[in-house]
C-alpha cells in the first residue's frame, strides 16, 4: 500500500508566490500525513482563471485585458526556475508532486501563457511537463494549444504515473498514449466537477484498469473576490461556492475510495494497493491481450524532449 493525497484548497489568486506558498504548506501536511505522491489541481499556481466563465464579450474588455495582464505577470517560468520552492518542499519531505501551473515560456514569447501539469520527483526535479491540448471554449483567450511533447509517463513510489487536464480526459487517443505506457496511476487535474464528472473518472478507470486521481479546483467567491478589482462584481456573493472541487480516488474497475470531496477545502488521502491493477486487467486489458494490433495503430507525435526545461525518461 502507498498512500496519495489530493489537495483541494484555493491558491492566492493572481500571487505567485503566495500560491507557492500554500502549495508547499500543503505539500509538508501531506507528507506528515504519510502521503508519497502530493497532487494539487489544474492550474493552481497562481489559480485557475474562473473570470472567463463570466465576462461579457465586448463589455468587459477593459477588465478581461486588466487579468490577463496580471495572470501573465504571475505565471510560471520553468526556465527561471519559478517552481524551486515546491521542487524544495518535494526534496525536503522526499515525496512525489503533482502541480498545476500557467505557465509562461520567457525564452520565446513574453505573452503566450499554457495551461500546464508538471510532475516533480522526491529529488526536486522535473520529470515532466504536459501543455494541455486543447483549451476549452472561452480558455482559448487565456492559454495556447500545447503538443505531445509531455505525453508522457513518468514513474515514481506509487508506481507509472501519467496526468492528463479537463477535457482533456474527453479525448479517447489522447487516453490510450498514455494508457500504451502501462500507467498505474492516472491522475486528471481538473475545473471540471458533478456527477458526469466523477462518472468519466470511473469509466477511465474500468477502461485502463489503473487508479485514477480527479484533482479538483474547489474555491469560494471569497477567495478570489480581492485579487484584483473588478472581481468583486464578478462575484458580489463572497459566500457561493464558484466551483466544487469534487477531488475522488477511484480504484481500478471503477469504484471510489476516496471522495468526492465536494464544496469543501482540505486534503483527501487514499492507499493505492498496486495489485488491483493486475486483477482489473485480467479481464481487460486494451492495450494488451483486448487490443487488436492487426486491426488499429496509434501514432503519436511527440518530438524531442526540451533539456533546457526540464529533464524525464524516454519512452517509446
Amino acid at each position: 500500500m502507498t498512500r496519495i493525497a489530493i489537495v483541494q484548497k484555493a491558491p492566492a489568486f493572481l500571487d505567485r508566490m503566495a500560491s507557492l506558498g500554500i502549495a508547499v504548506e500543503a505539500v509538508a501536511e501531506a507528507a506528515a500525513g504519510g502521503a508519497r505522491l502530493v497532487v494539487l489541481p489544474e492550474a493552481f499556481i497562481p489559480g485557475y482563471p474562473a473570470w472567463i466563465w463570466r465576462l461579457r464579450p465586448g463589455a468587459d474588455m477593459a477588465l478581461s485585458e486588466r487579468l490577463h495582464r496580471a495572470l501573465v505577470e504571475n505565471a510560471v517560468d520553468l526556465s527561471k526556475d519559478d517552481l524551486a520552492p515546491i521542487r524544495d518542499a518535494a526534496r525536503e519531505h522526499r515525496v512525489t508532486v503533482v502541480c498545476g501551473i500557467n505557465e509562461r515560456d520567457g525564452r520565446f514569447s513574453r505573452g503566450s501563457l499554457y495551461n500546464t501539469v508538471v510532475t516533480l520527483g522526491p529529488d526536486g526535479s522535473v520529470l515532466n511537463r504536459h501543455r494541455k491540448l486543447m483549451p476549452t471554449n472561452p480558455e482559448r483567450m487565456v492559454w495556447g494549444q500545447g503538443d505531445a511533447t509531455g505525453l508522457r509517463s513518468v514513474d515514481s513510489a506509487c508506481g507509472r504515473i501519467g496526468a492528463l487536464i479537463c477535457w482533456e480526459n474527453y479525448m479517447p487517443l489522447v487516453r490510450y498514449a498514455l494508457y500504451a505506457q502501462g500507467l498505474d496511476l492516472y491522475i486528471a487535474p481538473t475545473y471540471d466537477n458533478g456527477d458526469r464528472w466523477i462518472a468519466t473518472l470511473q469509466h477511465i478507470a474500468r477502461e485502463a484498469g489503473c487508479w485514477v486521481v480527479g484533482s479538483g479546483v474547489a474555491f469560494r467567491a471569497s477567495d478570489i473576490r480581492s485579487a484584483a478589482p473588478g472581481l468583486s462584481e464578478l462575484y458580489p456573493d463572497a459566500d457561493e461556492w464558484v466551483n466544487a472541487g469534487d477531488s475522488a480516488v477511484v480504484a481500478p474497475g471503477g469504484a471510489i475510495v476516496a471522495g468526492p470531496l465536494r464544496n469543501e477545502q482540505g486534503l483527501l488521502y487514499a492507499d493505492i494497493d498496486r495489485e488491483r491493477i493486475d486483477n482489473a486487467r485480467r479481464a481487460l486489458d486494451v492495450t494488451g491481450h483486448y487490443a487488436r494490433p492487426d486491426l488499429f495503430s496509434l501514432r503519436v507525435n511527440n518530438g524531442p524532449l526540451d533539456p533546457v526545461s526540464f529533464d524525464a525518461p524516454t519512452h517509446p
